[in-house]
């Protein structure tokens, strides 16, 4: 190697490690050019190598040799290392400068980094690699057999986590060769640092061999639960698992002793137990009938040390969370469970687990389980008391998720929970007699020691809800108990006042009388409007609050008095709350009510100290993305709800859509999905467009030029705009949106092309001024030729055809000689048609009759034969070539809309009698214009959540004046077809009319004439 490209290269990792950004800057962009250069890994070596170098610049060298291999090893990856480089580079990383670290965090990496190496090139290109580790670690030096240890535990962590089938092959192959000398080194090193802890050895001893049995342990533990098809078929690896709890037992002895010792040793044997536990979940979740003969000691461990007091004696957390989750996954394992009903056992072994199961765990080890859990673990500790009163939000904030794999209450609780599943014949009984044993005496506020017993039990009714569904009265027992107890003001009984609202929560679901609703909506605003409450109480309320009105009986006539109320209360706890978790939890109480009770808010009031605080929060939370979306949220549930955007918060609620639309803006990334559905929401509550909402358009090309991700909602903007100020939407920023859905259309997929299709027909239907009477049709002019090129193929799905064919309908509708002029330019320098209009007409004609049986919506139907009715009277000759198809088509359209009357007499059955409400062709989720049918009448009832006064909202009388408005319920298709034949006889001539007849199946005309005279 150049030695001046040596120096250059550790002068520049040199001033990379600087404190001084002048320097550090330009040093780390120079490390990034070189990334891509031959030999400058080789140079990383060297320096890491050199153990005289400074220890900060060598792990900025490992961690920029790290990095490269990430990007470049890779065979097919850019500006990849050459094979000449990586065999250097494999056969340097196993010299005794490295396996000789004596820097341990450097150490780490450099095993790492060979791991990742590994993971490419082991063994095809890397065959030496294990057996040069498993060579080093026979040496003599200490420290070279722990860093080879260290070394081979990343490398078999990281064949492990391959997937593909050749490499678990491999893998398997791989642990057949290497398992016995890794027991066997795992069995010495832990019989010398458990016989060194018990003779009182030096701290030194004790460690280095705690140390190398740690990682031989971790090594056993993915060679065991990832390399056996069947680990039971091993006799390593079933010495290997019979051991494991019996040295579980005697660590936890020997870890007493190391008390006093220092911290290392002690944390080195708390992570060697906790290994131990972490093979036997490993072996249950992924080989659990390779644990069958683990299930009796693993559950009878179990037991000593979580239900014992001598046992609990020598545990600590993890640990005991470990043993409960073991339990819990034995518990929960399917393949021990046997079939329900009466289906035969098909697998011996899972009869054989299962009868290991209940003969450990007869009914009293049960029962004595379930008293243990509540009286023990679900008892609130000082610990807990502290925090509550230090910071009762975060105390407050249930813990969600996987946090049972880490934290003792969500531990504990999720074992009770499965546990009482499990034996609930047993245990209800039991669970009851505790509950009963509390209503023999009145607690009194003063003994701590009771409210605490009382709480671990209403906690476990509360998990166990839904198994005590037949020995609970829940109606009682709140009419008599529990309603009486949140009376109780003490500052003890907070504890109790907190429980009982969750149970409320519990159990409103589960059983609790219609009748009881009104009871519980009051029991629960008790504390929640309750001055001097405690912050903890009131957020149990405010989740319970959610749980009763998320309820499949819940019924709004009966929350309605409660509404603004609660929302009151909600505003207030809002103030009160100081923790932006904490708010995020109460916005979301909020869009909960006001979101299933809409028209009640909007009614009883309370919602405009909620538009006053909004303001307040989203300055308050500028830095905090996932509160402002909360409030967002909670805004656009609100102005639903309202119906309105009051006008004292329209300026702010506008720029903030503005603020969180706009790609610029970094918070748009959390924010952007809850403004479009604000900006929906103000849209709809809008009487007119004002210049900040017109202003304001110009965001959506940017969002749909970025990605299709938010087209639906987009989409739904745009037919608002369209409804609302069609004429200055549609000559600026809707024209431009417009032009570039055209654009998207080839890239889509049939569920966006439907969308986009519907839009272009919104634009050609919505009512335009005079003097820009055909706006719409220019706008959708190009989308307009697409469609036409689409027809003359073809080969469009029904639902595709049926809305294309359906926009060709409304442009001849709206203008005849806007659709010839579109047939002309679309067969511009089309060659297979000779670029003539007539041949393309023809096409489109043939392709419109023949297919047209494939429009199964019924209003879209009608819509595409008044289209071809239209077409009749152009007195253009290949329509009229086309008459017979025309007409038959025709007469299979009024078959389906003409209906018989009492009379005898016909009727178009889609025309709306005069004073009735049409069908809105706009309707669809909530009160939003979700127009899935636009177009074609599509939705018969009121958008769910409008209440009985959406109907005379400014948004619902532009819905319902455009439904009024559509072709299949404004014109008579009888009327209308009756009238284009008479006017196509006059112009050509009763005969060639009569010849027009005689060319079309006579079938066809006796149908016909049975709604029109001919």
């Amino acid at each position: 190697m150049d030695p001046n490209i040596y120096a250059l290269v550790l002068d520049t990792l040199n001033r990379a490690t600087s404190q001084e950004a002048e320097v550090l800057k330009p040093a780390e962009k120079k490390l990034q050019e070189w990334e891509i250069e031959p030999g400058f890994y080789s140079v990383l070596l060297n320096v890491l190598s050199n153990h005289s170098i400074d220890i900060n610049v060598r792990w900025l060298a490992v961690m920029c040799f790290k990095n490269g291999v990430d990007r470049y090893w890779r065979r097919n990856a850019p500006n990849a290392i050459t094979d000449e480089e990586k065999h250097k580079l494999r056969q340097g990383l196993l010299t005794t400068p490295i396996l000789n670290e004596p820097v341990a965090q450097i150490a780490t990496q450099q095993a790492v980094l060979i791991a990742k190496i590994a993971r490419f090139d082991c063994p095809t290109n890397w065959p030496n690699l294990l057996p040069d580790l498993i060579g080093a670690m026979k040496a003599p030096q200490p420290l070279m057999q722990q860093r080879s240890l260290l070394i081979f535990h990343h490398v078999v962590k990281a064949l492990a986590s391959k997937r593909l089938i050749e490499d678990k092959r491999t893998f398997q192959e791989l642990t057949i060769s290497v398992y016995s000398f890794i027991l066997n080194l795992w069995h010495e090193n832990t019989e010398l640092f458990l016989r060194h802890i018990q003779e009182g050895a030096a701290t030194e001893l004790i460690t280095e061999h705690l140390e190398k049995a740690l990682l031989c342990l971790r090594i056993l533990r993915k060679l065991t639960v990832f390399g056996f098809k069947k680990p039971h078929e091993s006799q390593d690896a079933i010495a290997f698992l019979n051991v494991v709890f019996d040295r579980a037992k005697t660590s936890l002895e020997c870890r007493k002793l190391l008390k006093g010792r220092g911290i290392y040793p002690l944390e080195l044997c708390e992570k060697f137990i906790i290994h131990l536990t972490k093979v036997a979940l490993g072996v249950l979740f992924y080989q659990p009938f390779s644990y069958i003969p683990l299930i009796r000691p693993s559950l009878e461990f179990a037991l000593y040390y979580c239900f014992t007091e001598q046992g609990m004696s020598l545990t600590y957390e993890r640990f005991t969370i470990q043993c409960l989750n073991i339990f819990k996954g034995i518990l929960q394992c399917v393949e021990y469970k046997l079939p329900k009903g009466t289906e035969p056992v098909k697998e011996p072994l899972t009869l054989q687990a299962h009868q290991m199961k209940t003969e450990v765990l007869d009914q009293n080890t049960v029962c004595h389980m379930c008293r243990h859990l509540v009286t023990h673990y679900f008892l609130l500790s000082g610990d807990d008391l502290a925090l509550w009163d230090a910071e009762p939000e975060s105390f407050a904030t249930d813990e969600a998720g996987e946090s049972w794999k880490y934290s003792l209450r969500p531990c504990t609780e999720a074992v009770f929970m499965e546990l009482f599943h499990e034996f609930r014949t047993v245990l209800a009984p039991e669970l009851v007699r505790l509950l009963a044993s509390l209503q023999e005496s009145q607690v009194s506020p003063d003994d701590l020691s009771a409210i605490l017993k009382k709480d671990a039990i209403y906690n476990a009714v509360g998990l166990a809800a839904f198994d005590l569904y037949d020995d609970v009265d829940f109606d009682e027992w709140f009419t008599n108990v529990l309603s009486q107890e949140l009376k109780i003001k003490d500052n003890n009984y907070r504890i109790i006042r907190r429980r009982v609202c969750q149970l409320i929560g519990q159990w409103c679901g589960v059983r609790a009388s219609q009748s009881l609703r009104p009871a519980m909506y009051s029991a629960l605003l008790e504390p929640l409007t309750r001055a001097g409450e405690d912050p903890a109480v009131k957020l149990a309320a405010a989740e319970a609050l959610r749980s009763t009105i998320d309820d499949f009986n819940f019924n709004v006539e009966q929350f309605a008095p409660y509404a603004p109320h609660a929302l009151s209360a909600l505003y207030d706890l809002l103030v009160e709350c100081e923790e932006c978790e904490t708010k995020m939890h109460v916005l979301h109480v909020v869009s909960f009510v006001t979101e299933r009770c809409g028209w009640a808010v909007a009614r009883g009031g309370g919602a405009g100290a909620l538009f006053a605080v909004l303001p307040a929060l989203c300055t308050h939370a500028q830095h905090h993305h996932m509160l402002r979306a909360a409030a967002l949220a909670a805004l656009v549930h609100l102005v639903k709800a309202l119906g309105e955007c009051a006008p004292n918060v329209r300026p702010w609620v506008l720029n903030v859509v503005n603020e969180s639309t706009k790609l610029s803006e970094p918070a748009h990334v959390y924010l952007l999905e809850d403004a479009l559905e604000l900006w929906l929401a103000v849209l709809e509550t809008s009487s007119s467009a004002d210049p900040a909402l017109l202003q304001l358009a110009h965001n959506l090309y940017p969002i749909l030029e970025q990605s299709t991700e938010h087209l639906r909602i987009v989409v739904y903007i745009m037919q608002a705009y369209a409804l609302l100020c069609p004429e200055e939407f549609f000559t600026d920023a809707g024209a431009k949106c417009m032009c570039l859905l055209d654009d998207m259309l080839s890239d889509m997929r049939t569920e966006g092309v439907i969308t986009v299709l519907k839009m272009a027909e919104i634009c050609v239907s919505v009512g335009f001024p005079e003097r820009n009477a055909f706006l719409g049709v220019k706008v959708v002019w190009p989308t307009l030729l697409r469609v036409i090129h689409c027809l003359l193929d073809g080969d469009d799905l029904p639902m595709v055809l049926s809305v294309k064919l359906c926009l060709l309908s409304r442009v001849i509708l709206l203008s005849t000689e806007l659709f010839y002029k579109a047939i002309q330019e679309a067969s511009v320098c089309l060659v297979e048609y000779d670029s003539d209009p007539a041949k393309v007409l023809n096409r489109v004609l043939h392709v419109w009759t023949e297919k047209m049986n494939l429009v199964t919506q019924v209003e879209r139907w009608k819509v595409v034969g008044l289209g071809l009715a239209a077409l009749l009277t152009t007195q253009n000759a290949t329509v009229l070539e086309r008459f017979p198809a025309i007409l038959l088509n025709l007469t299979e359209v009024l078959n389906d809309v003409m209906k018989m009357e009492e009379s005898g007499n016909y009727i178009d059955a889609l025309v709306s009698p005069p004073g009735s409400r049409p069908a809105s062709p706009l309707e669809g989720r909530g009160g939003a214009a979700r127009w899935e049918g636009a177009g074609a009448g599509a939705g018969a009832g009121a958008g769910a959540g409008e209440g009985e006064d959406g109907a005379r909202s400014a948004h619902e009388l532009r819905r319902r004046r455009f439904a009024a408005a559509h072709p299949a319920r404004a014109l008579d298709l009888r009327a209308v077809t009756h009238h284009q034949l008479e006017t196509l006889k006059s112009q050509v001539g009763p005969e060639t009319f009569e010849r027009l007849l005689q060319s079309t199946d006579k079938e066809t005309l006796q149908q016909i004439r049975e709604y029109i005279p001919l």
